[in-house]
């Protein structure tokens, strides 16, 4: 049997959904369907089903009941069974002719107590019953038509969608983002009658929205089933203020105190909050094929983490734009061809360079095997090369479906490599490295004003210049490598010459893009005023001051900005890496940033050493336990395991951190 992971953990989830799917009608919502599609595919639920018929549907108010012939359905959701979920449950049932109902949902029922405000002591006492779970199945009959009918609701935890064997990422929680200093103030407002919070090191469980905090409990119980799986007892630390929330609460879970009596293995688990280095993932230093793939291929509709392959080169259809919604869209995810993950994995581990190479070499290997007739080429790999080899599996329909997998990786890369979007990042990684000196020698207003002949109207762009929202990149860039700076007169100046060219072009965009939409509150320009656009680059500041001082808290994790030397050029020192390092010093002094979340009475003291407790136990690198830590970077541990809410690209932050409500997320109430 192989080592429990994040893919086996996803499998078997989906195996106790797949055994309640025969001849049923099955609803997914876009979280759970984004689960399947990395851990075992949308054609293994088919075969499951067992229908010639297609029967999966997307769960939606709108989304089409069953006829008569179709008496079984099963519903497979993210979230919690409470407020909108339950209502959409309802009028699709309504609107069917069910006999059996099957609700699946990821949140395990303790959490559902927790939301129907059931106080821990009575939860405690309901150790073994599931009462939310069996009345929900009485209002299923109910809607049924008849109390006679099946009804079931179940927890699985469908928490991860592994895109490799030690990556997974958690769709249901893509949105999820750390709090910023402003939230504070938006914190304090909705408790005027208690003490004042200072700063966000003062924020904890008890001040959140209920929403937040519900949120991160979904999340715990997530994780606390991927322990139960692994089989482990996990130490939780935090380097961050939400992560350090998150850490807290899985420490304290009530479901995993008998868990971990019985656990044979260890595990170390550090939460890290995002926004204190935005730097990595808005910046372009990173030389990896599947970055650039992320960040210029069009998103798969209704997905966080893939991407929309063009498969029309495979076809006979013409190459034109109006071809390519007429066949459907490849992807990176294939779970369910050993060839084409194991390039897939390569991709993601290698540098560009030879990463193309590798996309070569198995499209050569594969033809090869087809007996296809391929002209070998060595030297530098060109999209056109690639292109001519997969256009041999073109009429071979035998050879195309032995290959698909491997085929739409090899089209991913041939798009990238061809998009003008990669043409660019060379010129945002030349202006990058611009700052990064420029920061080392110049003040903040300095580096603004470098920024200010490139904030051009849509009327006066080339191919070349930046759009408003690679504007919004740059700065974010600016704002993260650069850390606290001082504020002064010529600092506001600077930001002011800054905000009143952007909410310029801003206003004279001759269309507004979703993200300028939500950014302005219009959704278009001819509805947006210059007044409007300049309210919405204020609030922007803010935000970006707020990423600039994410780090101020800190005491060792205070910059990701090395200066540069008569030797070195100043560069930029990933967060991560930073923590990865201390977490592996084999001098291992105190962590004074990495904070451990103890369940038990050490977490009540509050004094000296006890808040930061010694992580040397948990880190001798003769250690036989599992991690996970960010990566695996010393030999003694089993596995190294990378958690991660999304696969970010420099697009994704903008809207995450100028349009996300971090303290309300939606949980469908």
């Amino acid at each position: 049997m192989s080592t429990p992971g994040v893919l086996s953990f996803t499998q078997q989830a989906w195996e106790q959904v797949l055994a309640k799917v025969k001849r049923a009608v099955v609803y997914l919502d876009a979280a759970c369907a984004e689960s399947l599609h990395w851990g075992c595919g949308s054609s293994r639920l088919l075969e499951a089903v067992g229908n010639s018929a297609c029967y999966l549907r997307e769960f939606e108010p709108a989304a089409v009941g069953g006829g008569a012939e179709h008496p079984k359905a099963v519903f497979v959701l993210s979230c919690l069974l409470k407020g909108r979920t339950v209502e959409t449950l309802r009028d699709i049932i309504c609107r069917s002719h069910f006999q059996y109902c099957v609700v699946v949902t990821a949140v395990n029922h303790a959490v559902h107590l927790t939301a129907n405000h059931v106080p821990p002591a009575a939860a405690a006492e309901l150790e073994g019953q599931q009462p939310v779970f069996e009345q929900l199945e009485e209002k299923l009959c109910e809607w049924m038509g008849n109390m006679n009918y099946t009804a079931e609701v179940l927890h699985v935890p469908l928490l991860l969608a592994p895109a490799a064997p030690h990556l997974a990422l958690t769709p249901a929680f893509a949105s999820l983002f750390p709090l910023l200093p402003q939230d504070v103030h938006i914190l304090n407002r909705a408790r005027p009658d208690k003490r004042r919070l200072g700063n966000l090191a003062e924020v904890d469980a008890t001040t959140l929205t209920p929403e937040l905090l519900l949120t991160i409990r979904c999340l715990v119980s997530g994780l606390s089933s991927l322990c139960e799986h692994l089989g482990v007892r996990e130490e939780c630390f935090a380097v961050g203020s939400l992560s350090r929330i998150i850490a807290a609460d899985l420490a304290n879970f009530a479901p995993a105190k008998n868990r971990r009596k019985t656990a044979t293995g260890r595990a170390s688990v550090v939460f890290v909050d995002r926004t204190l280095d935005l730097t990595g993932a808005v910046g372009h230093h990173g030389d990896n094929l599947v970055e650039k793939i992320l960040s210029v291929l069009p998103q798969l509709p209704g997905h966080t983490n893939d991407v929309m392959v063009n498969m029309v080169e495979l076809t006979a259809l013409q190459a034109e734009e109006e071809n390519q919604n007429i066949v459907a869209p490849g992807c990176l995810a294939q779970s369910n061809d050993p060839a084409a993950k194991a390039l897939w994995e390569a991709l993601l581990n290698t540098k560009h360079k030879e990463a193309v190479m590798e996309v070569r070499r198995h499209l050569v290997e594969a033809a090869s095997r087809e007996n296809l007739p391929i002209k070998m080429s060595m030297g530098r790999v060109t999209p056109g090369q690639l292109t001519s080899y997969i256009h041999l599996f073109k009429n071979n329909l035998k050879a195309l479906r032995n290959h698909c997998g491997l085929l739409q990786l090899g089209l991913a890369t041939v798009q990238t490599l061809k998009h003008l979007q990669t043409a660019k990042w060379d010129n945002f990684l030349a202006f990058e490295r611009l700052l990064l000196q420029s920061i080392g020698e110049s003040t903040m207003s300095v580096v603004l004003n470098q920024l200010l002949p490139m904030i051009k109207p849509s009327n006066q762009r080339t191919n070349d210049d930046y759009s408003p929202e690679e504007l919004l990149v740059l700065l974010i860039y600016i704002y993260s490598v650069s850390g606290e700076f001082s504020v002064d007169k010529d600092l506001g100046e600077g930001e002011e010459k800054v905000k009143k060219a952007l909410a310029q072009v801003f206003c004279e965009e001759s269309e507004l893009s979703p993200l300028l939409q939500k950014i302005t509150g219009c959704d278009s320009s001819i509805n947006l005023t210059f007044h409007k656009s300049r309210s919405a680059m204020d609030e922007l500041f803010t935000s970006l001051r707020d990423i600039a001082g994410a780090r101020n808290l800190m005491k060792q994790f205070k910059s990701v900005y090395v200066p540069g030397n008569h030797t070195h050029q100043a560069s930029y020192k990933p967060l991560l890496k930073q923590v990865v390092e201390e977490i592996f010093n084999p001098e291992r002094p105190d962590p004074v940033d990495i904070e451990h979340m103890s369940s038990g009475l050490t977490d009540l003291l509050k004094t000296g050493f006890s808040m930061f407790m010694k992580l040397a136990f948990l880190y001798k690198s003769d250690s036989p336990q599992k991690s996970l830590i960010p990566r695996p970077t010393r030999s003694g541990y089993q596995a190294v395991i990378v958690l991660s809410t999304r696969l970010l690209k420099p697009t994704n932050i903008p809207e995450l951190l100028f349009t996300t409500d971090r303290l309300h997320p939606d949980l469908g109430f």
